[in-house]
């Protein structure tokens, strides 16, 4: 069981209100990841969660009971940290058990937890080296199976992948959703990286200045984003907003275009632009496009095309792709 409930809640640190009324339900074995722009109250959520802040108002409940006065270390929860947090001098097999020896379990029992998170993340032939012996993808896994043996109720990761390389972050990611499907936990997890969010949540949470935008699957979010923000923050490389008049559309304000979604052609086509920059990529071909109607434009093609900087195209987007959003930034169904 690991059900957890938000309602309502704010947290201030003096005069400045860093979470502004949070309320959220998560399902047992549910993964929910937090992510939004720097600064947007995601780490500060998770950490009024896990009890090492105070909640100014508004009410935490984990399996139903509420645990705003209830410290740390009696929540049922284990937090994984973007820093690894272990102890040098400890061998990973003890870094492992370390809580639950202090917990004062069994030795017998704590080897046994050790054993099953030891052999769930690859770590056997590593149980006998200390942190400098290990690359940081296993140092993490290291702090990941420290979580697993308290069988907690709720996993809480706060950013555990920033510091890996890209090579690292993308195996450590796979081995995060295999955890997920092998142990059915419930797991909140806090990431700026919206990749991340996208291939690991069962539900994403969008923050922004402290409150939730909106809550979805990931191609909820992507096929129907509730607002501008949303729209832009979601997809890579992003969104592309333009004058509502550009279109003709006279019931929008805006209108929002996904490079994927955009055609290009050398002869005809609805914008004229000029390419500033092209990108390469081998699978995809990134370009940037000064338009004499739409401005700006960031068009994504799929595979090899060898469009160069000062070719002039002409752009066209698919208009059943196209996204309007009112005066209000709002999405217009």
């Amino acid at each position: 069981m690991g059900s957890l409930r938000l309602e309502n809640i704010r947290k201030s640190f003096g005069k400045v209100e860093v979470l502004k009324g949070i309320d959220l339900e998560v399902k047992d074995g549910e993964f929910v990841i937090f992510v939004g722009p720097s600064g947007c109250g995601k780490s500060t959520l998770l950490r009024v969660i896990a009890g090492l802040e105070d909640a100014t108002s508004g009410n935490v409940l984990i399996d139903g009971e509420a645990v705003d006065h209830v410290p740390p270390a009696k929540r049922g929860i284990a937090m994984v940290f973007q820093s690894y947090a272990l102890y040098p001098h400890l061998n990973v097999r003890d870094n492992m058990g370390l809580g639950l020896k202090q917990a004062g379990r069994p030795k017998a029992e704590i080897g046994e937890r050790v054993a099953v998170a030891s052999k769930m993340l690859g770590l056997d032939k590593y149980l006998d080296r200390r942190p400098a012996e290990l690359s940081g993808g296993q140092r993490q896994r290291v702090a990941i199976g420290r979580a697993i043996v308290r069988s907690p109720k709720l996993f809480l990761f706060d950013e555990p992948l920033s510091n890996l390389d890209a090579a690292l972050r993308v195996n450590t990611r796979l081995e995060i959703a295999k955890l997920h499907r092998e142990l059915s936990a419930t797991m909140i997890y806090v990431t700026h990286d919206q990749v991340e969010a996208m291939t690991l949540a069962d539900r994403i949470a969008i923050l922004n200045e402290g409150r939730i935008e909106q809550v979805g699957t990931p191609m909820e979010l992507y096929n129907r984003p509730a607002n501008l923000f949303v729209a832009g923050f979601i997809g890579s490389p992003k969104m592309n907003f333009i004058p509502a008049a550009t279109l003709r559309d006279g019931g929008a304000s805006t209108v929002g275009i996904r490079p994927e979604h955009i055609t290009v052609d050398a002869q005809e086509g609805r914008w004229k632009g000029t390419v500033l920059h092209a990108e390469h990529l081998g699978a995809d071909t990134i370009l940037y496009l000064d338009t004499e109607q739409a401005g700006f434009l960031t068009v994504r093609l799929f595979g090899e095309h060898r469009f160069g900087t000062d070719d002039v195209l002409y752009a066209t987007p698919q208009p059943e792709r196209i996204y309007r959003f009112d005066d209000d930034g709002k999405a217009i169904a």
